[in-house]
């Protein structure tokens, strides 16, 4: 898929990195960037005689002219940067702001979500359930130790044969492409018909490499170890500064709760991951 638009979703609170990632990888591209800066409210409060309270009112206009300043503060930065893009300003409350996210995420190619906005626990959630679970476009995110590069050299696509996995390596081939290796791996693959083929892993690199990208099938054994373990430590063996992956999540009643694997691989991998669902 090739890259076109990018959401960016920045924390109110604290922008200046993300915003800065996301204008390198945008010019990296060449794409148009939707920055969508967000302030998350807190939900009235109702005092004597169901009246809502004079202070929730005060700060709620607070939080809304810092709002505004600080997309005031985005835009003159942009304006410098020499791409193209929009500012959005969305003031909301926490319990519909997943819907706000994915409104604007079905008009993306990918959804970056950069270090300040990931440590942001109340907004993550709210953009892992908005954008990543309720539209079909992926997410970039990163919780490490560094800011993310606009192009990865090495990256690890975790692959199972399942149509999430599939989704993530189709969406995420213009950053494979610019690869300089693939490492295509999988964890305690099985060798059948259906599930990943006589020779597990072959099919999808053959895929790939179809597309330009220059491919290594890895087949690992877990040891015992979980998946999303595993996982971590190939990304450090063989120096992946990207991970592609599918996204897992409950059914839809258990809406704010994912799983196991695509969780723990958000909650604890200091490598940014692309994921798609």
């Amino acid at each position: 898929m090739t890259i076109r638009t990018v959401l960016n979703i920045l924390s109110v609170n604290q922008f200046e990195e993300d915003l800065k990632t996301a204008v390198d990888f945008c010019g990296a591209h060449g794409a148009h960037l939707n920055a969508m800066v967000i302030s998350l409210g807190a939900p009235p409060m109702i005092g004597e005689y169901n009246a809502i309270s004079t202070v929730w009112i005060e700060e709620r206009q607070r939080e809304i002219d810092a709002l505004s300043e600080k997309t005031d503060e985005i835009k003159t930065i942009l304006d410098r940067s020499g791409i193209s893009y929009e500012v959005q300003d969305v003031y909301t409350e926490f319990a519909w702001a997943d819907e706000d996210i994915a409104e604007r995420a079905l008009y993306a190619d990918v959804v970056l979500v950069g270090r300040q906005a990931a440590r942001d626990d109340q907004l993550r959630k709210r953009i892992i359930d908005g954008a990543l679970f309720r539209t079909p476009t992926p997410i970039l995110i990163n919780r490490g130790t560094r800011p993310m590069n606009s192009s990865s050299r090495s990256v690890l696509l975790a692959w199972d044969s399942s149509d999430e996995a599939s989704r993530a390596a189709r969406q995420s081939l213009d950053l494979l492409k610019q690869a300089d290796i693939v490492y295509v791996t999988l964890v305690d693959p099985v060798a059948r018909m259906g599930a990943n083929g006589e020779e597990p892993g072959a099919d999808i690199a053959t895929y790939l490499a179809r597309h330009g990208v220059r491919v290594q099938v890895d087949r690992l054994a877990s040891g015992g170890q979980r998946a999303d373990e595993v996982l971590r430590q190939h990304a450090i063996d063989t120096s992946a500064d990207l991970i592609v992956m599918g996204a897992y999540n409950h059914p839809r009643w258990q809406q704010t709760i994912f799983g196991g694997v695509t969780r723990r691989m958000i909650e604890e991998t200091k490598v940014p991951i692309f994921m798609a669902h």
